[in-house]
């Protein structure tokens, strides 16, 4: 199992930027990839971004050109830079690691996009 620690969520005006992090631990040698899934009120949750062990990045349409994804090896840490955000942009983001077909999850952090 790999254990997940979110930070760097927060409230920021519309047009700010965030960066949240997320270390793994455990079984870490495991991960295929790693990246984050979003859940508003009263909306499913929603694959944000991604980033594979061979750094290949994924975007949902809605964050395209605004979040960069990263991942630090070394640190065993993955990254979402967030910027010019909107309100829309408000939820809880969920670090997830994948291993194989296995998610295993972190905490969750709220970001709050004000208008």
């Amino acid at each position: 199992q790999v254990q997940l620690v979110e930070s760097g969520g927060g409230l920021v005006p519309a047009g700010g930027s965030l960066r949240l992090s997320c270390v793994a631990s455990g079984r870490i040698f495991s991960i295929n990839a790693m990246g984050w899934y979003r859940q508003a009120p009263g909306k499913q949750r929603e694959l944000v971004a991604g980033i594979t062990n061979g750094g290949s990045t994924s975007f949902a349409d809605s964050v395209k050109g605004r979040f960069i994804i990263s991942r630090d090896n070394a640190k065993n840490t993955a990254y979402l830079q967030m910027n010019s955000l909107k309100p829309e942009d408000t939820a809880v983001y969920y670090c997830y690691a994948r291993s194989g077909m296995t998610y295993d999850w972190g905490q969750g952090t709220q970001v709050t996009v004000s208008s």
